[in-house]
């Protein structure tokens, strides 16, 4: 071959080269371009966590979280793989997903072959009669029916909690049938409206099914229900796990993640019909079903996350002993040969320190969002009077010695002077609600009392509002009158006792929630 044939081969090649790396950044290139061309300029990334259509994954996918994420500079994907387990988790160690969601007995199951490639980083939700067993009553009126009958039949979905409800029955009532796990007792469904379905065509005795179905079959004449998880505590629990990589790669993305997500839980228990609204928006579902729905799942929220899920004092660690008391069950019934996680423990596929962190920055009123911490203008949404109940009280400030003119509520140059001094302490704690408290001295009536000590504390809570733009939502005020003295001091004369007791005192309250 002469160099001529050669040097026109090399070309060819070069040139096949350069069409092939056109064509595959080209693209790439105009993905940028319209990136940078656009308000996704300022975009950081992309979240992908992997899940299925279980309602108690509605606020982590929801268009409310997507809005918040997307504020924060990420986009949120939710990749729903069908209930696909053992491909959640082997995309979740390929770190094709950042975040996955499932049970807790899903996980021991479909996350060993993978390695456990991620740790529990938050509890999710408690299944409260969102999943029941349910049987025609001339057929099997008890789970003690089940144990009698010669060759029951039961419709559920393998691999959901369903099967993971007839297992903890198996192995807490002993029901001898349901400990073989191939036995012909079992007639597998692909979700529970096909498992309802072959339980009213009389083709089973017993269906476990999930709500919707649960509330449906209760209304067919004959059906009972045997077991739900209504009944049931520590048994259907969905967490959500942190690949091993953004683990140990990107922490402050686990952070800014479960912030956001406490916020949406927080936001839909304060707005439930907005949350009802959205979920019928999303299923397409009756407002009919998406009640009965909604009730049956026990949304976790931050402060039991930490005080019972994964905090870090004694007894708080609850998801250790979920794990091995969900490890015994599915050893007892086969569905694993032995326990599977690396030296038989559990904290190793958990880790709380992320729950600690962002508990700790709630209960100290610290802000999270990188804003201003000395601002007090934050928003702060409405809260019935049942949710100011709910509050947990962090501490009072000092109480105010608040001057007003004598059997009034109009507040002086001195009264203002105190309360400017009490604005300086409210700036470091710019997450905590506000709860006013007016007292008076003991004379006089004490209806009257009552009324003149709630607008003392009304004017106060007014009072930062015009001069500090706190914003009212964030103020409870409340009347006490006489009815809470102050105790007498050692020594104390009665003037100077009588001369303490009209005041305002301001106490810190934090979510429980």
């Amino acid at each position: 071959m002469n160099i001529h044939v050669k040097i026109a081969a090399a070309l060819v090649v070069l040139g096949l080269l350069a069409a092939a790396g056109f064509k595959f950044l080209w693209p790439l290139f105009e993905a940028r371009t319209q990136i940078d061309t656009s308000d996704a300029r300022g975009t950081k990334g992309r979240v992908v966590i992997g899940v299925d259509n279980w309602i108690g994954y509605f606020p982590l996918c929801s268009d409310e979280m997507r809005k918040r994420m997307r504020t924060a500079g990420y986009v949120l994907h939710c990749d729903d793989d069908k209930a696909d387990y053992p491909k959640r988790f082997a995309n979740l160690k390929s770190n094709s997903l950042q975040f996955a969601v499932a049970t807790v007995d899903a996980y021991l199951i479909n996350g060993a072959p993978s390695g456990f490639p991620g740790a529990i980083v938050a509890v999710i939700d408690e299944s409260k009669g969102g999943d029941a067993i349910v049987a025609w009553k001339d057929k099997v009126s008890s789970l003690d029916g089940l144990k009698a009958a010669k060759s029951p039949t039961i419709a559920f979905t393998p691999g959901s909690p369903s099967e993971h409800l007839l297992r903890s029955a198996a192995v807490h009532f002993d029901v001898a049938a349901l400990r073989n796990s191939k036995g012909p007792w079992r007639v597998e469904t692909n979700g529970s409206p096909e498992a309802l379905k072959r339980l009213l065509d009389r083709k089973v005795d017993a269906a476990v099914v999930w709500e919707p179905d649960v509330t449906r079959a209760l209304a067919t004449p004959g059906v009972i229900k045997l077991l739900s998880t209504a009944d049931t505590q520590r048994l259907i629990i969905d967490v959500l796990i942190a690949s091993r990589a953004v683990l140990q790669q990107d922490p402050e993305l686990i952070k800014l993640l479960l912030t956001n997500y406490f916020d949406v839980v927080r936001h839909y228990r304060e707005h439930p019909d907005a949350f009802a609204n959205d979920v019928a928006a999303e299923t397409k579902l009756p407002m009919t079903q998406v009640k009965p729905m909604l009730a049956g799942v026990a949304w976790t929220g931050l402060t039991d996350n930490f005080e019972v899920w994964l905090g870090t004092k004694p007894n708080t660690n609850g998801m250790a002993d979920v794990i091995r008391s969900t490890m015994r069950i599915l050893t007892e019934t086969g569905a694993l040969a032995g326990d599977p996680l690396p030296d038989q423990d559990p904290y190793r596929i958990i880790n709380s320190q992320f729950i600690g962190a962002a508990f700790t920055a709630t209960a100290t009123g610290m802000k999270r969002d990188g804003s201003d911490s000395a601002r007090l203008d934050q928003h702060f949404s409405e809260l019935s009077n049942d949710e100011w109940q709910r509050l947990r009280e962090v501490g009072t400030l000092k109480a105010l010695s608040v001057s007003f003119q004598s059997g009034t509520a109009d507040l002086g140059y001195d009264g203002k002077t105190e309360i400017d001094g009490m604005m300086d302490v409210l700036r470091h704690y710019p997450g905590f609600r506000i709860r006013v408290r007016g007292h008076t001295a003991q004379s006089g009536d004490p209806e009257l009392n009552k009324q003149l000590s709630l607008e003392r504390a009304d004017a106060v809570a007014r009072y930062m509002n015009v001069t500090y733009n706190v914003d009212p939502n964030r103020i409870k005020v409340v009347g006490m009158g006489s009815s809470q003295p102050l105790p007498l001091l050692p020594g104390e004369s009665d003037r100077a006792y009588q001369y303490r007791l009209p005041r305002v005192e301001v106490s810190l309250l934090a979510d429980a929630f």
